[in-house]
């Protein structure tokens, strides 16, 4: 508000200067003399007029620039909000890991590049017995730490995602056949070696099977993931903890 009085004032100030100066410019080489009245009306206004007005516009210019900063906040929250919802469409809440559908979507694109690489599939062995046994808050940590670890292969060809449950899937670019043996392996015994207590500070064993298959240029995610789960499916039925891949 006080600048809006500052600028009407020397708005009134610049039209007061102004009246002036032409009066007594054009008045007297028209015959004339400003003075007594004349002089009065020259002072009187531009000020009677310009400074109401000029408070008015001013005031107004002010009410649409706070408008404009509030429409232009609002627009980037919103933009930020929906930048937060698209981020968490696509992430998994627990893990922080890619959800199904954004680690599927990644895959594809991959493809399309002609990226090859290595695709894994696991599944934390008697994950329910961990539940059952432990709790549901000690099975959550389980869950996190595997996705934590998970995580650190993330890259620009590297994803990692959690399927759902305790089933998660990494895709590793440009790894060779055997390349990809030594990465299922060293994930393998990472996981095994996750130190996670419960809330009796018990120790919890935790281990998982581990399907791999390796992807070509130009492969079919859905049907790479599904040699994967094939493999998964092996490794489990021949003990768990362990890896079974196929080319």
């Amino acid at each position: 508000m006080h600048i809006v009085i500052a600028k009407s004032l020397l708005t009134g100030l610049l039209s007061l200067l102004a009246s002036l100066a032409l009066s007594f410019t054009f008045v007297p080489i028209l015959g004339g003399e400003v003075a007594g009245a004349g002089l009065v009306m020259t002072i009187v206004c531009p000020l009677a007029i310009s400074i109401p007005a000029s408070a008015v516009l001013f005031s107004q210019s002010e009410r649409v620039r706070r408008a404009e900063a509030m429409a232009s906040d609002a627009l980037t929250k919103l933009a930020a909000a929906y930048e937060e919802l698209h981020r968490q469409s696509r992430q998994d809440g627990l893990t922080g890991l890619s959800n199904r559908s954004a680690f599927m979507e990644e895959l594809q694109a991959f493809s399309r590049e002609g990226v090859t690489g290595a695709l894994i599939f696991l599944d934390l062995d008697h994950f329910k017995s961990i539940n059952d046994r432990h709790g549901h808050a000690t099975g959550d940590e389980v869950l996190r730490r595997t996705g934590q670890m998970l995580a650190t292969y993330r890259g620009q060809f590297n994803i990692a995602g959690r399927l759902g449950g305790e089933e998660f899937a990494l895709f590793q670019a440009g790894l060779t056949v055997d390349e990809m043996l030594r990465w299922c392996e060293d994930i393998r015994e990472l996981i095994e070696g996750l130190d996670v207590r419960s809330a009796s500070r018990s120790s919890v064993q935790v281990s998982a099977s581990i399907g791999a298959v390796h992807c070509v240029s130009g492969f079919d995610p859905q049907e790479c993931l599904r040699a994967a789960d094939v493999n998964l499916y092996e490794a489990k039925s021949l003990g768990r903890n362990r890896v079974v891949s196929s080319i």
